[in-house]
């Protein structure tokens, strides 16, 4: 729980969307209730509305897992 809370609080921070992918479901990240409603324990992806694609590695580092 603490992880979604801190996941949600980084996304908060951005001025663009932020989606996140479960499958076929998709949430708004800055959402809490939407993160929940995923399976987090499924890998997730995430849809950041920036092009900006290095201060999202950077800020969501911790969370990344290369595949």
């Amino acid at each position: 729980m603490q992880d979604a809370d801190k996941f949600n609080k980084l996304c908060s921070k951005f001025d663009c969307d932020m989606d996140l992918q479960s499958g076929k479901y998709y949430v708004d990240a800055k959402s809490i209730m939407g993160i929940f409603s995923l399976d987090l324990s499924k890998p997730l992806v995430l849809d950041a509305g920036t092009d900006d694609e290095q201060k999202i590695k950077e800020t969501f580092a911790d969370f990344i897992r290369e595949e």
